[in-house]
């Protein structure tokens, strides 16, 4: 018989704690059981390499035996004790063996892991309901969760909207939030994949993807624009129109605004999230046009005012 690497069975190391070598067996055993797996042979030898891995490690007897002598574990065992037992049945009989995560014993399986004790192990591993003589038709498992992208420009964030999803074949109508944020995750619960044997659906998760904006820069709740004013608006003052996200609002330059000047528009900014009517604000940058291709007369007034 080939020697089998129990560590590497369970994909742990060999200074592995006994809550290691449990956590490592009850996840494996999630994805590798026969009822998930039903004509998947190269799994159910899995699952019993598994079983047989666990029933070894767990026992500190055994396993102390099995890192002391590898492969010849089971002859040093023999010698010891006489060699009462034929290596082939304890072979067998190991590989009918599973740990129960609740008690930290052991349940027999019949050939084809159908016997009795086969909803008592699911039992005590998955949490599931059911009594000694559950068949194992019974073992619920959860339905896998679903992961969704969903792209938006600026503006389609900005106000409340409806939109279908197609995930997984089918199609969803979900509402979106004014003021959802880039990157922002939210649960859709039983939107998954379906449960096994009548379990639980599996949830649905969207990433929220927010396209950059040419004309608006987001921060949180806030909105940053830049805006031009000539020349004389800035030296002088005067109004500007500046566009938001819904609206036109007229706003007042001050004489003597500098180039890259800011104004705050409160209130103007961006919707925040599941608050209604509470917006962000909207800075405004003054971005100040110099003129080109004066007339003399032109330069002449603008020498005569560098002088007063």
């Amino acid at each position: 018989m080939d020697f089998i690497d129990y560590y590497k069975v369970l994909g742990i190391l060999k200074g592995a704690s006994e809550e290691d070598i449990k956590k490592a067996y009850r996840k494996l055993a999630r994805k590798l059981h026969p009822d998930l797996n039903p004509n998947d042979a190269e799994a159910n030898k899995k699952f019993q390499q598994l079983n047989e891995a666990h029933a070894v490690l767990s026992d500190p007897e055994k396993r102390t035996k099995y890192d002391q002598y590898g492969k010849d574990w089971e002859h040093a065992e023999q010698a010891r004790h006489g060699g009462a037992r034929h290596g082939g049945a304890r072979q067998q009989q190991r590989q009918r063996q599973a740990y129960s995560p609740g008690d930290g014993g052991e349940h027999d399986f019949s050939e084809g892991f159908g016997g009795t004790n086969f909803s008592d192990f699911l039992s005590s591993m998955f949490g599931q309901e059911g009594g000694p003589r559950a068949g194992r038709q019974e073992a619920k498992f959860r339905g896998q969760d679903f992961e969704a992208e969903l792209r938006l420009n600026l503006r389609d964030a900005y106000t409340t909207r409806k939109q279908n999803l197609t995930v997984g074949g089918k199609t969803i109508g979900i509402t979106i939030k004014a003021g959802v944020e880039n990157g922002q995750k939210i649960k859709l619960s039983g939107y998954g994949a379906a449960g096994v044997n009548g379990g639980p659906t599996g949830d649905l998760y969207i990433t929220f993807v927010i396209a950059e904006d040419s004309r608006y820069k987001r921060k949180g709740n806030d909105l940053y624009v830049k805006e031009t004013i000539d020349l004389f608006t800035a030296l002088l003052g005067g109004e500007k129109i500046v566009e938001t996200l819904d609206s036109k609002v007229k706003v007042t330059v001050a004489d003597g605004t500098q180039n890259g000047a800011k104004i705050r528009l409160k209130g103007k900014g961006f919707p925040v999230y599941k608050q209604d009517g509470a917006f962000g604000d909207l800075y405004v940058e003054w971005q100040v046009l110099i003129p080109t291709n004066l007339t003399e007369e032109q330069k002449d007034l603008f020498r005569k005012a560098s002088t007063l």
